[in-house]
């Protein structure tokens, strides 16, 4: 299944406009709201922390094996002209076919929940840490910016909306369905012979990543059109749904 890397802003240090609450901590609670998408939708993830920095962020996300590195941020104008800019600006690396998809992706869904859509900007850097020296395809993106109280006050009434539509952009670059949050069920492969097919993506020619034998007991994530995404030992991936049998959490 696709892994990602995800690097909300360490930086406690840029207050919001009106002094409540910081970059730090509402890209935290972003990347809180699209945790439970990523994993309905089958997406593994990493996230840094608080204590991290940009450069323990890089290297921690260097360190690992990820299909794509996300920074979450939000902004704040120069200071001759704080309070007074608007919209969204996504980083990615102009050299890198998959940083230009993904971030294009990014802003076209952006667009679709900011508060003025043609803020909504893509924007080539050769120059940020994040995007240009982490081993993953990576974008940075600067929600809006923090130091303008509508801007700020959109990012802090929509946190759901926002995590959700990150995680929508991240499930259309990998070609999968994206799949709203359901309660978590366990299962028991039921068949009648050989071992059940754990699949990557929810598609009987799709490859097959895993298997397990009857009688197995099954993480169930989330539903699809007549598959689970299931967690077995250290796979997770695509069954079919007739050959797995709910159990009935007490």
């Amino acid at each position: 299944m696709p892994r990602v890397y995800l690097s909300p802003s360490t930086q406690e240090f840029n207050p919001y406009y009106d002094g409540e609450g910081n970059e730090e901590f509402y890209m935290n609670l972003i990347v809180d709201a699209m945790e439970p998408y990523l994993t309905s939708s089958g997406i593994e993830f990493k996230r840094n922390t608080p204590d991290m920095n940009a450069a323990s962020s890089i290297r921690q996300s260097n360190e690992g094996v990820y299909d794509v590195h996300l920074a979450v941020h939000s902004n704040a104008a120069p200071e001759n002209l704080s309070g007074r800019l608007q919209g969204s600006d996504v980083y990615f690396y102009p050299f890198s076919e998959r940083s230009t998809r993904l971030a294009n992706i990014i802003a076209s869904n952006l667009k679709a929940i900011y508060l003025q859509p043609e803020l909504v900007n893509t924007r080539a850097t050769t120059t940020l840490g994040e995007v240009v020296r982490t081993k993953a395809p990576a974008v940075l993106v600067e929600l809006a910016y923090h130091d303008n109280p509508e801007d700020a006050e959109w990012i802090r009434n929509n946190i759901g909306l926002i995590g959700r539509d990150l995680a929508l952009s991240l499930t259309e670059y990998f070609g999968i369905p994206f799949v709203e949050p359901q309660p978590i069920r366990t299962a028991i492969v039921d068949i009648q012979s050989g071992n059940l097919n754990i699949r990557k993506t929810p598609s009987l020619s799709a490859q097959v990543i895993g298997q397990a034998p009857n009688g197995a007991k099954l993480t169930v994530l989330c539903s699809y059109d007549g598959w689970y995404i299931i967690k077995y030992n250290n796979i997770e991936g695509y069954v079919r749904s007739e050959y797995v049998t709910l159990e009935y959490n007490k």
